[in-house]
């Protein structure tokens, strides 16, 4: 009986961190380590021009003693391709929010796989990065899609799944500050649209970052090709 309790306790503190590589998932990972969760990091390349956010992934895992999973979803650049700038070096990149640095669901691709992850290792658990800042412009970083996404996991799979964002409604720079605050090692995390050497500095990816870390009152770690918002 004693070995059966363990064993339930053991699988409660399993989770899956859908890990970009960028601060935000980056912070949600050291803070499920730091609540006593046993980590499965799960990554997607989706055809994105910014590959270096797997690569950056690979070290924040690295960091926690952990191993990401990278999935190979590439081919869904033929899909995302005609309508993000993510995927298409044909789609001008914005400084600023607009319509194309949408990819459509993919936040439910992604919380898919995860749900098939987290039952084939026992995690009752998902946590993913969507925060405050992003709700106003990303249906699928809001609570009500996430909290619905849960209820078709669990009618999905009939195990008791858990979809959160645990800094759902906090702002970008709060969740910043708390990465400092845990130790994340944001010199590794990676935000920028491009795949340069640098962060450009210049798209709306980047913008957001450094103001992120402006508001937050902390010294920005991140190398930028442009220093300025624009």
């Amino acid at each position: 009986m004693k070995n059966m309790e363990a064993s339930k306790i053991e699988v409660s503190k399993k989770c899956v961190v859908v890990l970009s590589g960028g601060p935000d998932s980056a912070v949600v990972a050291y803070w499920a380590k730091k609540e006593g969760y046993t980590l499965y990091p799960i990554t997607f390349n989706y055809g994105q021009i910014a590959v270096k956010e797997t690569q950056s992934a690979e070290k924040i895992a690295e960091s926690l003693s952990s191993k990401t999973k990278i999935v190979d979803l590439s081919a869904l650049r033929g899909v995302f391709g005609e309508v993000t700038s993510l995927c298409n070096t044909n789609i001008p990149l914005t400084a600023e929010f607009s319509q194309p640095i949408i990819v459509p669901f993919r936040n439910a691709i992604f919380l898919s796989v995860a749900v098939s992850y987290a039952v084939s290792v026992g995690a009752d658990k998902i946590f993913y990065g969507a925060h405050g800042s992003d709700e106003p412009f990303y249906p699928d970083c809001r609570r009500e899609f996430y909290e619905a996404f849960e209820k078709a996991a669990r009618l999905g799979t009939g195990e008791d799944i858990s979809i959160q964002a645990p800094f759902s409604g906090k702002r970008k720079s709060e969740v910043i500050k708390k990465g400092v605050e845990l130790g994340v090692p944001h010199e590794y995390t990676w935000s920028c649209y491009r795949d340069g050497a640098k962060h450009c500095g210049r798209c709306e990816s980047c913008v957001n970052r450094k103001k992120a870390f402006a508001e937050a009152g902390l010294p920005d770690p991140t190398d930028y090709e442009t220093r300025g918002h624009r």
